[in-house]
């Protein structure tokens, strides 16, 4: 069993054929979901589908790209739509300056008051990060108690480290595979208790498909390649993956 901690199942290429992505998923041994939220109304869309699948979670969160659109209810909405069995995480949530598609500052405010949401909930968080790991770090900092997930990592060993000495978990999703790619480097630093795995589908999808529309049955290809870099059967990184997501979202 494998669990793809990061998805966005409600983007037409993959809601349009929800029951036959997931039964691909399934065929290839993904056989749970973290459906993740970028903004309030997608974040819905992922209550709604995970209410209806079992095996199906979700989040609800402001992504830094959508933080300059926020509504003056829009934490309260958030706690409206976390209430539910099914909504486990916070997120995703965190700060983009590669593309700063919201100003820096609005990001860091929104990412803060999410942060603090999480913080009185005591739910995980899951964390965007490109090109703001200086700022990134100092805001975790200032939430102790906080835990989650670095999810689709992208950054450098210095990086991974500071984000396990304050308890999160790394996640790779499809650069993993890349050719060229710095990233299995960084993996093998990292200890496999601290490692998850994710597609971010429908974006990332990982060789030998890649270029085309990613799917969470993919998840796979991620553990492949991570069993190639740890040098360990399939099999271990799999069922060590699961177990992380299983602790880290409080997963039945």
């Amino acid at each position: 069993m494998l669990t793809d901690t990061h998805c966005h199942l409600y983007y037409d290429e993959l809601y349009n054929n929800l029951s036959q992505v997931i039964q691909r998923a399934n065929n290839l041994d993904v056989t749970r979901f973290i459906c993740v939220g970028t903004n309030i109304e997608d974040s819905k869309k992922c209550l709604s589908i995970s209410e209806d699948n079992d095996n199906i979670f979700a989040s609800a969160g402001v992504h830094p790209h959508d933080s300059k659109d926020v509504s003056e209810s829009y934490i309260d909405d958030i706690y409206e739509i976390i209430q539910y069995d099914s909504m486990i995480a916070i997120g995703e949530i965190g700060l983009d300056y590669f593309r700063n598609i919201s100003a820096p500052e609005t990001q860091k405010k929104i990412f803060r008051e999410q942060m603090e949401i999480a913080q009185d909930l005591n739910y995980p968080v899951i964390i965007h990060n490109r090109d703001s790991d200086k700022d990134l770090i100092e805001i975790l900092n200032d939430y102790p108690d906080v835990h989650g997930i670095a999810h689709c990592f992208s950054s450098d060993l210095e990086m991974a480290n500071a984000f396990l000495e304050i308890g999160y978990y790394i996640s790779f999703s499809g650069n993993l595979t890349f050719k060229n790619s710095h990233l299995p480097e960084v993996a093998k630093s990292i200890p496999l208790n601290r490692v998850l795995v994710e597609t971010d589908s429908p974006y990332l999808s990982p060789e030998p498909h890649r270029g085309k529309a990613n799917e969470p049955g993919r998840t796979r290809f991620v553990v492949e390649k991570l069993s190639e870099i740890y040098k360990v059967p399939f099999e271990l990184i799999a069922k060590q993956t699961n177990d992380n997501a299983t602790e880290i979202f409080s997963l039945p």
